[in-house]
């Protein structure tokens, strides 16, 4: 089986609670992570809640990576979703650890799009026509 896609579900702890409630900070750490993985950025869009906490995402043309964030508790939820083969999620996965000084992390990868395929033939993630 082949997969059209990986998802990353990740939960960041012991966060700095100060990057945790900076819009601004957690959107452009977003933003850089898809350019280092060298993901294509197709748009983004934040939100800060009160009295603390943002949530936001930044499409890629790969697919997305989402933030919820909870700064009471130093804590993330960060979803990297990318298809594929040209983005590694785990480049992302590191540099938003490291963003936002994450102590402990805990992650799960899965496969998203599964597909029987014959062997030696590859999954096309961008069918011609399509």
């Amino acid at each position: 089986m082949q997969a059209l896609g990986r998802q990353i579900l990740v939960e960041f702890y012991d966060c700095d609670k100060d990057i945790l409630t900076d819009e601004k900070y957690i959107a452009n750490a977003m933003v850089e992570a898809c350019v280092v993985g060298k993901a294509t950025v197709v748009a983004h869009t934040f939100h800060s809640f009160s009295p603390f906490g943002v949530s936001g995402v930044v499409v890629i043309a790969e697919s997305h990576v989402a933030i919820h964030t909870w700064p009471e508790y130093g804590y993330a939820a960060v979803d990297i979703f990318t298809c594929g083969e040209t983005i590694e999620p785990w480049v992302l996965f590191n540099h938003l650890k490291a963003a936002f000084k994450s102590q402990k992390a805990s992650n799960m990868e899965i496969k998203r799009g599964l597909f029987e395929t014959e062997p030696g033939t590859k999954l096309l993630h961008k069918p011609e026509g399509a």
